[in-house]
């Protein structure tokens, strides 16, 4: 292992005191987080520098390129079909993937879904996913090829060779409390989408309480750098600013996730998950009408809700299941999958309409039932989860149940309620409603955002 040059010190204490790094040194760094040189109290620290300082425009396309860079690329032009993927910044009971990846794949189009584990108070889609049983998401490149060739699509993590450096940092992130960076976030998302070889690219940036940026300047300039980032690398790419002011859905944690993701395939209706439904559709309209199966948003809407209607998106989704080793038939009975899991109600304390939600605090809970990890090392528990009985607005009588919790352990139980009768409030009127799409930033208008003053606060 060759020494590098440059001082690793110096880089941390250049971005603490909000000094620029040269390319030579980002790349220093990102190559000692892929190759072990640089040790992980070296690389926190960095981290940290970088999540309260912030960094300039110029280092965070070098930081992303570099990542990109730190391995292997995949390139599925000899598909001979438009590449796209989905993805979120990170919510709570958001489980749209399992939903839009099986619609886009049956319209035609390639879906190369790369996905993360639980981060901070947000789930992950592989945690999620592997609650079926024998489901494997770990491939190498040559494994997701065989995987897209049988049938189009897969939802895989990071093989060892594709953009190690942010497998680094993406895990020690969520244990050393800098996962809040707009930098950090938009270096880790574009590098793993860019090392893909997409052809396009969806966004779900998220907004509100459930966010990990709670500054709306900032998350709107977020999504604008990955909007520009992914369309200097060739990448159509476009950003939604979605509301997480609550759960997504009714179901957060990991197999009662799936189990609501597959009600929502059988195009049943449940008027707690219709924001879940309606969110899946807009992403899935947007990812065909950037694949070109659709000549506008509006038709790819409609599309999509065909493949719903007529069973193609769930009958695509058991093939992907079936390709990735796990047991289709556990789709047609949902429910074993949580047939070991302890359960409690929480219950109203009052009577009145659910006011507000604190959407972190309830992802901490769901983390807190064993659905998310404190150490890197820490497994995480399929068992665990939570079904909301109550949204904002819902009226509720004392007594009534606000919500499930899902256990492996029932000692989990009482810290996870009080969190959660924190985070739950219930008032004597029913909130405002709120919109779940809003802005839509597109390579015509991400420039008048980043030409703006950058938003320099975190939180």
């Amino acid at each position: 292992m060759q020494k590098s040059a440059v001082s690793i010190p110096e880089c941390i204490r250049k971005t603490r005191d909000g000094k620029p790094l040269c390319t030579e040194e980002i790349a220093a760094l990102v190559r000692g987080a892929s190759d072990g040189s640089v040790p992980d109290y070296q690389l926190s620290a960095w981290l940290m520098a970088v999540t309260l300082r912030g960094i300039t425009t110029p280092e965070l396309q070098t930081l992303t390129t570099e990542m990109r860079n730190s391995g292997e690329q995949f390139d599925p032009s000899s598909f001979g079909k438009f590449a796209v993927d989905k993805h979120s910044t990170g919510g709570v009971g958001d489980k749209t993937s399992f939903i839009v990846a099986p619609m886009a794949v049956a319209a035609g189009l390639l879906v190369p879904m790369i996905s993360g584990r639980a981060l901070g108070h947000t789930g992950g889609t592989l945690d999620k996913l592997e609650s079926i049983p024998n489901l494997r998401t770990r491939y190498t490149l040559d494994g997701m090829r065989r995987l897209l060739e049988q049938v189009g699509g897969c939802i895989v993590g990071q093989s060892e060779t594709l953009a190690p450096a942010d497998r680094k940092l993406y895990g020690l992130r969520d244990v050393t409390a800098t996962v809040e960076s707009a930098d950090l976030i938009c270096a880790s998302i574009m590098s793993k989408k860019l090392s893909a070889g997409l052809n396009g690219l969806v966004l779900d940036v998220k907004t509100g309480s459930g966010a990990f940026l709670k500054s709306p300047a900032l998350v709107e300039f977020l999504a604008a750098q990955m909007v520009a980032t992914g369309e200097a690398a060739g990448t159509r790419t476009v950003a939604l600013l979605t509301d997480m002011e609550q759960p997504l859905g009714a179901m957060s944690g990991n197999a009662v996730e799936m189990i609501e993701a597959v009600s929502v395939l059988r195009n049943e209706r449940h008027a707690l998950n219709e924001d879940l439904r309606a969110l899946s559709l807009t992403l899935a309209a947007w990812m065909l009408f950037l694949g070109g199966t659709a000549p506008t948003v509006e038709a790819g809407e409609e599309a999509a809700t065909h493949l719903l209607a007529s069973g193609k998106a769930l009958e695509t989704f058991r093939s992907m299941i079936a390709a990735q080793g796990g047991n289709p038939r556990s789709l047609d009975d949902p429910e074993s999958l949580i047939a070991g899991a302890i359960r409690t109600k929480v219950r109203a304390p009052r009577g009145g309409f659910v006011s507000g939600i604190d959407c972190e605090k309830v992802g901490w809970a769901v983390q807190r039932l064993g659905a998310g990890r404190e150490r890197a090392e820490d497994s995480v528990s399929p068992l665990a989860g939570m079904e909301i009985h109550a949204k904002l607005g819902s009226e509720i009588r004392a007594g009534e149940p606000l919500c499930t919790l899902f256990a492996d352990n029932a000692s989990r139980f009482p810290a996870v309620e009080s969190l959660l009768l924190e985070a739950i409030c219930i008032g004597d009127e029913a909130p405002n409603s709120r919109t779940l799409v809003g802005k839509i930033i597109t390579r015509e208008n991400c420039s008048q955002i980043l030409q703006r003053p950058r938003p320099t606060a975190f939180f």
